[in-house]
């Protein structure tokens, strides 16, 4: 019985990688007609009213300190969907989520307190370096420093997001704050997708994207947390790389160099590394009495 959780649990988080690098080739094909902050606009929309549906938040009995923190969280999650968009419309998928994940990777190592995350930071480091192929030449730099800016994002989405799920239950704080990020992109998205973005068709694709890249993930990630250890899901979220190379390459033909393939199978590595030492750290301060330096660990 416990083999069959893990398999299906192993599924889920399968899937929902899947589902998200599928959504996020469908997005890269939409940049021509809305644009990448035309594209986030969309998502964040269609994501918050389809949490909205679902968790139906109550907006009463909160402190003016969750406020600020959801108001927080969400433009957290703008920031990250807008510069990930952008560095998408320069760089290949692949290579946009190897950088991006150096986010997580760098908390990760903070979080664990140990000599030994710093080999796999260096590791990580030398993944990216990797990267360029046959040099950094090879990339945009701005789409470089779009994904940087994309990674670091990411590890404030996951410090905010553990704030706020301490002050709301259940989904009420992640629908508010998807609610918010989407008002912070409409402006910013109506004036890169302009009158496009009220064609039938597109909406529909749009609408595509969220469920692909944020409903169905989300979902499978949470039934995923209820039968795997968190560090182990952790781990499993390190092949995002891999699925969004592949689809790269399937969907949207695009084809990376051997070294840049060397680079993520660097980045995963570093991340599988550090997730387990981070872990093996938090299993030390536990014994000691003590917190970890960055609260709960998260995936």
């Amino acid at each position: 019985m416990t083999t069959r959780r893990t398999n299906t649990a192993l599924t889920f988080v399968l899937v929902g990688l899947v589902c998200q690098e599928v959504g996020a080739s469908v997005a890269v094909l939409l940049f021509p007609q809305v644009g990448p902050l035309g594209m986030v606009m969309l998502r964040l929309v269609f994501s918050a009213a389809i949490l909205l549906l679902i968790a139906r938040p109550r907006l009463r009995g909160h402190t003016a300190g969750a406020w600020r923190s959801v108001v927080a969280f969400g433009a957290v999650l703008a920031l990250m969907n807008g510069l990930f968009y952008l560095a998408l419309s320069r760089l290949p998928l692949g290579v946009t989520v190897t950088i991006e994940v150096l986010g997580p990777l760098a908390l990760s190592i903070i979080a664990s307190r140990r000599a030994s995350a710093w080999v796999w930071a260096g590791l990580a480091l030398l993944g990216v370096a990797a990267l360029g192929g046959g040099g950094w030449d090879r990339l945009d730099l701005l789409g470089v420093l779009f994904a940087l800016g994309a990674a670091a994002a990411w590890a404030l989405y996951i410090l905010a997001s553990a704030r706020v799920g301490a002050e709301f239950p259940r989904l009420d704080g992640l629908a508010l704050a998807m609610t918010v990020g989407a008002l912070i992109a409409l402006p910013f998205g109506v004036i890169d997708g302009g009158s496009a973005l009220l064609r039938p068709e597109l909406l529909a694709l749009g609408l595509a994207v969220a469920v692909l890249s944020s409903t169905i993930p989300y979902a499978l990630e949470l039934l995923a947390l209820r039968r795997l250890p968190a560090s182990t899901f952790a781990i499993l979220m390190s092949l995002g790389p891999v699925t969004a190379s592949l689809a790269g390459f399937f969907l949207l033909q695009q084809h990376l160099a051997w070294l840049e393939i060397v680079g993520i199978a660097l980045v995963i590595v570093a991340s599988i590394g550090a997730v387990r030492a981070s872990t093996r750290g938090d299993a030390a301060s536990a014994r000691r009495g003590s917190d970890p330096p960055l609260g709960e660990p998260l995936p």
